[in-house]
């Protein structure tokens, strides 16, 4: 009798463990789930793509949004790509500022963001109440992203005569909680050393229009992007050192992530 009742324990032990087994593994089955379906969202709602297309002009998408910057390069160069919510402009010159291309493009639900001295040289068919005019210090908030213009200018007296002080702007792009950096051209400005809480910065270096390798690595030392993008690295005598801009970045702060695009590929 002692010997039938212990076999009914261990039975009834053996039930119990069993379903207790199988609740844990649905419950850690529900919970990785759950993170899988947290990390989808994420990814799906707040991740940046960066298409880089030359030089200083590209595309980036959030989920359905798109946006142009500084486009150029005729509407070939954006085959591919879905029409633009937002296309931002930097400066005058022709490798930002490019009516033919901005003609060529369908441009009919888009927002032009640029600084005044780009808009001013718009013909009357581009000038829209859509367009949207900013200066130095100005901001913009467009469905969920936000846009500030930073200044951008030379700061070498040989230099001043590409770009004054207040014509063009640089831009800091927020969306998702993720703030984007993009230098447009400067030199290592005190605007851009103060920048706070960059996650993504795009930055120019070339001579004699901008700066040299050593000082945008010093710049992006002082303000600590997480992860810095070089672009814009065409000058008159070819392209800057991109290597040793990133070699001086890894030996200042490892814990900023130096990606190099394909910007260029003649």
């Amino acid at each position: 009798m002692k010997h039938l009742n212990l076999v009914l324990l261990i039975l009834c032990l053996a039930v119990v463990s069993c379903k207790s087994d199988s609740k844990n593994e649905t419950t850690n089955a529900m919970e990785t789930n759950s993170k899988d379906v947290v990390a989808e969202t994420v990814s799906e709602e707040q991740q940046l793509n960066i298409h880089p297309i030359s030089h200083a002009t590209m595309v980036l998408t959030y989920g359905t949004d798109v946006l142009y910057v500084d486009p150029t390069g005729g509407a070939e160069a954006f085959e591919g790509h879905t029409n633009p919510k937002i296309v931002l402009i930097t400066d005058i010159h022709g490798d930002h500022y490019s009516i033919e291309t901005l003609k060529t493009l369908d441009l009919s639900a888009s927002t032009i963001i640029a600084p005044k001295a780009v808009i001013d040289l718009f013909p009357e068919d581009l000038k829209t109440k859509r367009n949207v005019v900013l200066d130095n210090g100005e901001m913009a908030t467009i469905d969920h992203f936000t846009f500030e213009a930073i200044p951008m200018y030379n700061l070498r007296e040989e230099a001043l005569k590409f770009h004054p002080k207040g014509r063009g702007n640089g831009y800091v792009i927020t969306v998702a909680g993720e703030r984007i950096y993009i230098s447009g051209d400067t030199e290592d400005i005190p605007e851009m050393r103060a920048l706070e809480a960059i996650d993504k910065a795009f930055v120019c270096m070339n001579l004699p229009y901008t700066m040299t390798v050593d000082k945008a690595a010093e710049a992006v030392l002082e303000f600590k992007p997480k992860t810095v993008y070089p672009y814009h690295y065409r000058g008159t005598d070819g392209y800057s050192d991109v290597e040793k801009f990133k070699t001086l970045i890894n030996q200042g702060d490892e814990t900023i992530e130096v990606i190099q695009l394909e910007w260029y590929k003649e």
